[in-house]
């Protein structure tokens, strides 16, 4: 990660200039502020206004949402990976609720369950458990079926082939459903509480919305955004990187 720090932070501070001159170029604080201004107003809300109060309500439903979706989709997709009958049967419900756009699940599950916190964390992980089952089920079916049977020539119980054979393999599959859904899931939140939450970072994005402060919604977007990226780069790179060692050992 230490060798990748400097180009990282280049970019991303090439990504700041292009903004600034955009904003310098618009010349409309309304339209687009400097980065600036937004940094202004994000200590502002940081410091003395509610922001950390709205990211700690979405990140809580970003938490339950990964976790139900996470759990649910590693299972599901285990057992179509291995067992093709169960896969020829239920791979197309999968592939139904894969292509259900994000809104109708959200306005379905607001007007079956209500407006509240079950609701919202409800739609937001059947958006995702689709996604991770398919991921995960074609790990499972990429599975060296020559290392499972060395597994068992050498004796390992199920568990011990599980942890040292089966794991090592989906780590990969497993990494990547993990970032795309912390990168999906809290996209999804942020429209949920858009709709129909009293509290959030998408509530306050449609307050400030209604209110035409390009400013505000930007500081709280991109609070969120650079939380985002410091778990990624901070916990979901490197536990990815120690995961697939083996690979580049291997190699």
């Amino acid at each position: 990660m230490t060798d990748r720090f400097p180009v990282i932070l280049t970019s991303l501070l090439g990504l700041i200039a292009v903004w600034w001159a955009a904003a310098v170029a618009t010349a409309d604080p309304s339209v687009l502020p400097t980065p600036a201004e937004v940094a202004s107003i994000f200590w502002e809300e940081a410091s003395q206004g509610p922001m950390l109060e709205h990211i700690a309500a979405t990140m809580m439903r970003v938490a339950a949402a990964f976790t139900l979706a996470m759990g649910i989709g590693v299972v599901l997709g285990y057992a179509l990976g291995r067992m093709p009958k169960l896969d020829l049967w239920l791979g197309p419900w999968v592939a139904v609720f894969l292509n259900i756009p994000a809104l109708v699940v959200i306005v379905l599950c607001y007007l079956w369950i209500g407006l509240n916190e079950v609701a919202a964390i409800t739609a937001v992980a059947v958006n995702k458990t689709a996604m991770v089952a398919v991921t995960v089920r074609e790990g499972v079916q990429a599975l060296d079926k020559r290392l499972r049977d060395m597994g068992q020539v050498f004796g390992l119980s199920p568990m011990a082939r599980m942890y040292h054979v089966t794991l090592p393999q989906l780590w990969p599959y497993l990494a990547s459903s993990m970032r795309n859904g912390l990168a999906i899931i809290w996209k999804i939140v942020l429209v949920v509480e858009f709709l129909g939450r009293s509290n959030g970072v998408g509530f306050q994005i449609h307050l400030y919305f209604q209110l035409f402060e390009t400013g505000y919604v930007l500081a709280y977007a991109l609070a969120f955004v650079a939380l985002m990226l410091m778990l990624e780069y901070a916990l979901l790179a490197p536990w990815e990187r120690r995961a697939t060692a083996w690979r580049r050992l291997a190699t």
